[in-house]
């Protein structure tokens, strides 16, 4: 179409783009075995567009994260910071990081929220958990925004938090109470910092303590309750001290009795009406509780509603509040994320888990297997158990599940694949009865067997992306055909992570692509 300004030339289209470009750059970041200076000179803004595959999505090696620390760019720093792959310690030379946003990311950990977390180490969260706000350098978010990123990321270790009453630093003993660990303090421990000489953790452990007696007092319960029906009416309901005016009235009104029958301190007379509320739920969460009676049990064991019966006959006399909590946030409310949950009931607990490994109740056996430090002789014990999702639980949670086992967890557990390819016990050879899986995850699993009888070329030509990648990166493929590979760009990324791509053909590909070096 003619320019409507005379004199002026049509400017000139956009050259097409390069559908080479980006496969090469993203299989060449993702390479397993490229040398440090071909990963370096992905630093570059040229490659700008597989800094987060490079820095967030893969191990490096120790020149590479030198480079990555001094990069003068945020996002690669950021991108670092957030790595699950790489060690917590190399991540944690970012925590003097001049931009605020690269240390955020480092107190927030990584993205993908799969598997086990590891924490960061001591001087590293003391670092972050002590920093002053300083307005040039926290331009994005302040200091007390990034330790509350820290607290949310699990990167703390219980260890650390129970090391926070003695430590040296007093800033550091006064997070400790005001994080609220002051209910898990002994008594010695609590009148030492009630008296400790610096005047901070003083006042601390007097706010503490204060706020304690009172959570103890049911008559400031009663004059704090909000009328409004809502969460933290519900939270006080369930946790704190009850006066016989608040349950009277909660029991006439008719409203807020799951939160009463859930309240370890609710009066047992109290706990005998709520046995009988219409509502299963009230009735379930009477049946839950530590402190009922066999008469009382008995009577719910064989209650018209199945989920009674079920959370009655479960938990056997005697019973812990915290084998409550446990079955109810692992069986009763979201098994899906016990792991955490189980892990932190576990020392007062271990023995526990042990007997609900030998246990006739299947959702028992199934929190054993969650639980990662049970021994060797239940844990081979539930690799073994009739129920599927009892020996897929241990295979996601325990180091000792047999690698069959992982695989077949792989295999029925979509939604958990994530964290199963990260563990070290799943096979990655052996897997050539694989190869025509009807799921694509699967077959890509089988592709990167390095110990097939013949590589995967069938799979080349495969409808998924993601399993034409695989096979185009396995390193049984000969030369000729891994030329061919990286020219087409359905298969070009798989091909530039190939290992058998050597150092100096992927050094040839970032200089076609311009890419300095």
């Amino acid at each position: 179409m003619p320019s409507d300004r005379p004199g002026r030339p049509e400017p000139l289209p956009d050259p097409p783009a390069d559908p080479l470009r980006e496969p090469w750059l993203r299989g060449i970041a993702a390479h397993p075995a490229a040398p440090p200076d071909v990963l370096v000179r992905l630093l570059d803004p040229a490659a700008r567009e597989v800094w987060t595959v490079l820095c967030e999505e893969r191990d490096l090696p120790p020149a590479v994260v030198d480079a990555v620390l001094a990069h003068p760019e945020r996002a690669v720093r950021r991108a670092f910071a957030r790595n699950p792959h790489v060690d917590p310690a190399q991540r944690g030379r970012l925590v003097r990081d001049p931009d605020s946003l690269v240390r955020a990311s480092l107190a927030g950990g990584s993205r993908v929220r799969s598997g086990r977390i590891r924490p960061l180490p001591d001087e590293v969260i003391e670092a972050l958990l002590t920093a002053r706000n300083d307005p040039a350098l926290n331009t994005h978010v302040t200091a007390n925004e990034i330790c509350w990123e820290l607290e949310a990321s699990q990167q703390i270790p219980l260890s650390f938090r129970r090391r926070l009453p003695e430590h040296a630093n007093p800033e550091l003993r006064a997070y400790g109470i005001r994080s609220g660990g002051w209910d898990r303090l002994t008594r010695e421990q609590q009148k030492a910092l009630l008296a400790d000489p610096d005047p901070t953790v003083r006042e601390a452990a007097q706010e503490a303590a204060h706020r304690a007696s009172r959570d103890l007092d049911p008559e400031a319960l009663a004059a704090e309750l909000p009328e409004q029906n809502g969460h933290h009416r519900q939270h006080l309901l369930m946790n704190l001290p009850v006066s016989r005016a608040v349950v009277e009235a909660c029991l006439a009104e008719g409203r807020n009795l799951y939160e009463l029958a859930y309240n370890r301190r609710t009066p047992a007379d109290a706990v005998a009406r709520l046995a009988r509320d219409p509502d299963p739920e009230v009735r379930a969460a009477v049946a839950a509780r530590a402190d009922i009676g066999p008469a009382l049990l008995e009577e719910l064991a064989e209650d018209p509603d199945e989920k009674v019966r079920r959370r009655a006959r479960i938990h056997p006399l005697p019973r812990t509040w915290a084998q409550r909590d446990v079955l109810d946030h692992a069986v009763f409310h979201s098994f899906g994320c016990a792991c955490a949950f189980v892990d932190a009931h576990a020392e007062q607990e271990s023995g526990w888990y042990t007997d609900c490994a030998r246990s006739e109740h299947e959702d028992l056996r199934r929190i054993a297997a969650t639980y990662r430090l049970l021994p060797a002789e239940p844990a081979a014990l539930l690799a073994e158990d009739p129920a599927a999702d009892v020996r897929h639980a241990l295979a996601a949670h325990h180091p000792l599940a047999p690698p069959a086992l992982v695989l077949d967890a792989f295999l029925a557990r979509p939604w958990q694949r994530p964290h199963l390819l990260a563990l070290p016990n799943l096979p990655r050879t052996g897997l050539g009865h694989l190869l025509g899986h009807e799921d694509p995850e699967v077959r890509a699993l089988a592709a990167a067997d390095v110990t097939a009888d013949e590589p995967p070329v069938r799979l080349l030509s495969d409808p998924e992306a993601l399993v034409r990648r695989a096979a185009a990166a396995s390193p049984l493929l000969p030369a000729e055909l891994l030329a061919e590979l990286l020219e087409d760009p359905a298969t070009a990324e798989g091909a530039a992570a190939n290992p058998g791509l050597p150092a100096a053909r992927l050094h040839e590909l970032l200089d076609r692509l311009g890419v300095p070096g």
